[in-house]
């Protein structure tokens, strides 16, 4: 599966390869990616939905360079659940010009207003919600969208549009206000 990144979630975790005492460890890191929201003053995570990105130094993740990863086309493992947390694994970088099947979006309500998330049509049913936290008036998803695929705010119904030049590129557009 193809995903391409529009965003990440606010709260990064990082885990050394083991074993200790191998000089590769650092080359075997493991960068999680999750949503967040700011809790007296420091972003934290509050998950309703728990679940997380994963990349490895290995597949072309620079975690000094996040930003070079955004309209980026990632291989990746199938979407899971594992130990009760929704999972995907970002394997490995390809070269520019690769099309998607999905994007990584997310989403915060200074751009869709408040989300509702739950029961009823507040997502397209092709959307999968891989994390959500959510503290006060706070919120952060994590989304796995295709193109065309829709979320519902509180400001209306937003559609993940392609870039029509490059394919691998792509935005939340309102089309339907409240």
């Amino acid at each position: 599966m193809l995903v391409a990144i529009t965003g990440f979630g606010s709260v990064w975790r990082c885990r050394l390869g083991k074993p200790a005492d191998n000089p590769e460890r650092l080359w075997r890191m493991a960068y999680y990616n999750t949503t967040g929201v700011m809790v007296h003053g420091s972003v934290r995570q509050r998950p309703k939905i728990v679940g997380y990105a994963r990349f490895n130094a290995a597949g072309g993740f620079n975690p000094n360079y996040p930003s070079r990863m955004i309209n980026r086309v990632f291989q990746c493992a199938d979407p899971c659940v594992w130990n009760g947390a929704n999972k995907l694994l970002f394997e490995r970088m390809l070269p520019h010009g690769e099309t998607p099947d999905l994007f990584l979006v997310v989403v915060r309500p200074e751009l869709t207003g408040t989300l509702t998330v739950g029961p009823g049509e507040w997502r397209s049913s092709d959307t999968w919600l891989l994390s959500f936290s959510e503290a006060a008036n706070q919120q952060e998803a994590m989304l796995l969208m295709p193109a065309n695929g829709w979320i519902r705010g509180e400001l209306g119904r937003f559609v993940l549009e392609l870039s029509s030049r490059r394919p691998w590129i792509a935005r939340l557009v309102l089309t339907a206000p409240q």
